[in-house]
């Protein structure tokens, strides 16, 4: 099982949700391009996502807020 820090994931001015939500989608991804391939994953799709973001590959974006 793979130990890692949430604060390490997030450059500071992203959510915990928003990197959730970003995991959750690159996982459905990586899901996809295997199924098509036929490939068969050694790993969790949610554990090779979580080493992509921790490895920086992925930037997470979020809307500005305006009040």
């Amino acid at each position: 099982m793979y130990k890692s820090s949430v604060k390490d994931m997030l450059s500071g001015r992203q959510s915990k949700y928003a990197l959730v939500i970003a995991v959750a989608k690159r996982a459905r991804e990586i899901s996809t391009e295997y199924a098509e391939e036929r490939s068969i994953l050694e790993e969790k799709p949610v554990l090779l996502a979580l080493e992509e973001f921790k490895q920086d590959r992925f930037e997470i974006y979020e809307p500005e807020i305006n009040d």
